[in-house]
Formats: structure tokens, C-alpha cells, sequence
């Protein structure tokens, strides 16, 4: 991966890919459902806007395939933060302008996932917008915009 890439990381996610349970609904204690740190790298040039998409891609489907479930939505993030602190879902220290939508519950803000089974990967993704989306009150997944990075974490 070149320095120069466009990439999002996170400190807390450790090398084999493990969301840490503090980070899902079988979390402990005060703990429990918090979103994890992320930072992100080398906003390309001319990022109008920072819309970020947390998806457990194992999710299962009794009635068939897998299909993502949709965990965190976040829009309107400023090209020029460099990432959202542990917890920042929401809470008062969220920065202005900043809105996050709805996950798969139909409710705004991350939701741990409740892992039935060990082995779920998360992809996490980043999307730089070359525009800035005009989006209603209530914001869902829409992958009109374009100009990403994306990490998979098991």
C-alpha cells in the first residue's frame, strides 16, 4: 500500500482483522455498543465531503444468501478531519454539520452488531465525494457517490 493511498484505519482492530467485542452488543458494561476509533490518510484532492458506510458483510439471511447488514452510516463529514475518535456515535462532541444515519434497526448511529457466530468480517468504508450530496432528513445507504477506500475487518 503506497503512503500516498487514500486509506482508512483503525488503531483498536488488531492485525488478524477482530472487532473487538466492546464494539458489539455483547460488549461489558458501560462498554457496550460504542463506535470503534477510525482515522483516515490522503483525502485526494478536491473531497467536497466525507460520507463513511460500517457493514457486517457475514450478516445471514434465513430466507437466503448473505446480505450486508448495514451497522453505521455517517455523511457530511469535513475533508479535513482526519478521523472520529472511540465513541463519537451519538454524542454531544460530535462536530457540527455532521450527521449519521440510519442502520439496518432503522435507527441513527452505530448499533454493534449481536454476532451470532465467530468469523464476521466488517467492511468499512470511506467514501471521499467530489460534490456535496444533497441528502433529506433521514440518510440511508446510497452508493450514488464515488472516489473510495474500503477495509474488510474480520
Amino acid at each position: 500500500m503506497s503512503s500516498e493511498e487514500f486509506r482508512l484505519v483503525s488503531p483498536t482492530i488488531d492485525n488478524d482483522g477482530n472487532l473487538p467485542r466492546k464494539y458489539t452488543q455483547g460488549g461489558q458494561g458501560a462498554k457496550k455498543d460504542i463506535s470503534p476509533p477510525l482515522e483516515w490518510y490522503n483525502v485526494p484532492e478536491g473531497t467536497k465531503s466525507l460520507a463513511l458506510v460500517v457493514e457486517d458483510i457475514d450478516a445471514p439471511d434465513p430466507s437466503g444468501p448473505l446480505v450486508p447488514w448495514t451497522v453505521w452510516v455517517v455523511v457530511d463529514i469535513p475533508p479535513e478531519m482526519k478521523g472520529l475518535p472511540e465513541g463519537y456515535s451519538g454524542t454531544e462532541e460530535q462536530t457540527t454539520g455532521i450527521r449519521e444515519g440510519n442502520n439496518d434497526h432503522k435507527i441513527p448511529g452505530w448499533r454493534g452488531p449481536l454476532l451470532p457466530s465467530h468469523g464476521h468480517r466488517f467492511q468499512f468504508k470511506l467514501f471521499a465525494l467530489d460534490d456535496t450530496p444533497k441528502i433529506g432528513h433521514t440518510v440511508t445507504v446510497n452508493y450514488k457517490y464515488l472516489l473510495f477506500s474500503d477495509q474488510i475487518w474480520s
